[in-house]
Parts: C-alpha cells; structure tokens; sequence
C-alpha cells in the first residue's frame, strides 16, 4: 500500500454538568452521534460533574462504562460554578481542537461540522453567535442588556449576542490554562485573548427538559465578574464624580463665603445641606461597594486557593483520584 498511512486528529467537547439527569439522555447519544459525521476525527468527550445533587454523575458514569475510549468523567467535590467546571474540563482536555457545549441542548452541537471546517483553514477560535433566543422578553431583555454594557464599558467587539458554544484550538486551550484566573467569565476571557476569530449566528433554542440551575443571583454574579475582570470604568466614573463633586463643593464654598464677607449675611441653607450630606454618603457607600468587589478578588487571588478540585477522574476502564 502506497502512500503514508492517516493520523486522525482529535476534537474534544466539554459539557459541564450541573442538575443535568433529565438531559443526559438525550445529550449524551446526541454527542455521540457527531463520530459519525465526522469520521476523520477521534471523538473524545468530557464531562464535569459541578457537584451535582441528582442522579448525573450515575448516568454519566454508566455510559461511560459502555464507551470507556470516547467518555471521560470529571467528578468535583462540590458545585465550584459552570466557569469553574468549564476550566477543569480544559486542564484535562488533549484534543487537537476543543469545544465546550451545554448539557441542556439549547445550543446545536451540530454547529461543531462548520465550526471544524474552519477550524482546518487555520481559525484559532470559532464562536456560535446567538442572533436569536427561543426565550421570553424578559429573558431576552436581560441578556441583550447584559452584552450591551461589556461591549460599551468593557469589550467594544464582543458579539452582541454573546455565545456559550465555541470550538478552540489547542494553542488557545494552553493559553487559557496558563492563566488560572478566579472569579471571571471563562469565555470572556476566551474572546479577550484576542486570537482572530470566525463568528457563525444561530438561533438559540428553547429548554425542553429540566429546569434552568443558573438563577439571578448567578447572572448578578457573573454580571459582577464581568466587569470587575474586563472593566476599570466603575472605579473611573467614581473617581470622575468625584473630582467634580470636589470641584463643586469647593465653587459652594467659595459661593458662601464671599455672600458672608461681602454683603455680611449668611446663606439659609439647611435642606440644602441634608441633601449634600445625604447624597455624600450615599456616593460614599457605593464607591467603597465597588472597591470591596475589587479588594475582595484581589485577597481571594492571593489565598491561592485552587480553581477547583477534583474528586475522581474517570478515564478509559479506570478511575483516577486528583486535586487541582
């Protein structure tokens, strides 16, 4: 036989797993289904158990035993947050490409075809961009005015409908490994690395299993994390209102004294004053709210505390116990 045999190359997916047990199921064979549209690649899946309270981690672990060369288990020891669980499954991953996909489905993982295609023209990161949302107003309210504010005080090209599918290429994955951030947005920072980019729209859809764990308090959350990790503009406007508030202040006083020294009468003004007082602390309170955010992450980084830990590792027909 003439010619040099083939290597296949490897994609990897990580799904992060969190209350996830009603869309396995369905998941899980939809994932394994992409071996056969891409047939020159060597399918190899990894899924994150984030500390899940049902009956995840034992379906994972019995289609992992069906496909112990294609189905890998990361199992943490408590819930460390979906961007958490996205870096564990990337410190793992091998792959000469690597893409992250929801476990509810709502975005397409069939989207990975086109996404490999230009993965193989030489594209370092490619984004499935949601130009749509199978989702109600308020939802899509909410989040259109979420990627509104990163793309005006933070990131200005980040894409307007944010994205949760994405496929990387290994240099990206060891990039985003060397820097082990806390308390950020895994993808943000995916995006901010900067690598030229391709952007495919799709319409996300609707959830048709299983009930949503990323709640307000997570969104405010990650809102926070955002901005705090991508965004000085919070500490900069406090400070701009805060040179004008000087200033005026001072134009007040200025004001005061030469109506006391000029024309000998005081200038009334006590409700004038509450109010000063009142909207002096108030500004007060808010800018040491926002320099707490800062301070907080900063004392939480030098704890060096780990990302994550995991509790086993399950791999090929053998388990492995690690801590990250």
């Amino acid at each position: 036989m003439n010619g040099k045999l083939k290597i296949k190359k490897t994609l990897t997916i990580v799904v992060p797993v969190y209350f996830n047990e009603s869309n396995l199921p369905d998941t899980i064979p939809t994932l394994l289904a992409l071996s056969n549209q891409l047939p020159e690649y060597n399918l190899d899946l990894i899924f994150v158990d984030d500390g899940s309270g049902d009956r995840s981690i034992n379906i994972l672990l019995d289609y992992q035993k069906q496909f112990p060369e294609t189905i890998k288990v990361l199992k943490l020891t408590r819930n460390f947050g979906s961007m958490a669980a996205i870096q564990a499954g990337l410190t793992v991953a091998t792959g000469d490409c690597v893409a992250m996909v929801a476990a509810d489905l709502q975005d397409p993982p069939e989207l990975l075809i086109d996404m490999i295609k230009h993965w193989e023209k030489g594209v370092k990161a490619i984004f499935a961009i949601r130009s749509n949302r199978e989702e109600s107003f308020i939802q899509k309210f909410f989040s259109y005015s979420y990627y509104t504010l990163i793309r005006w005080f933070a990131i200005p090209n980040y894409p307007v409908g944010g994205f949760d599918l994405f496929l990387i290429d290994r240099q990206v994955v060891e990039e985003v490994n060397k820097i082990q951030e806390k308390n950020t947005s895994i993808l943000t920072l995916i995006f901010w690395l900067g690598f030229d980019a391709v952007m495919i729209p799709y319409v996300r859809r609707k959830r048709k299993k299983g009930n949503s764990r990323w709640t307000l308090s997570k969104k405010i959350k990650l809102f926070v994390d955002t901005f705090v990790s991508f965004s000085y503009f919070p500490i900069r406007l406090f400070s701009t209102i805060g040179i004008l508030y000087a200033i005026a202040s001072f134009l007040y006083g200025a004001f005061v004294f030469v109506y006391w020294a000029f024309y000998g009468a005081t200038v009334e003004g006590w409700v004038t004053m509450m109010l000063v007082l009142t909207f002096t602390a108030g500004l007060q309170m808010t800018l040491l709210g926002i320099l707490g955010e800062y301070l907080w992450r900063t004392l939480d980084t030098s704890r060096k505390r780990p990302l994550f830990v995991i509790d086993t590792y399950y791999k090929d027909n053998d388990h492995i116990d690690v801590e990250k």
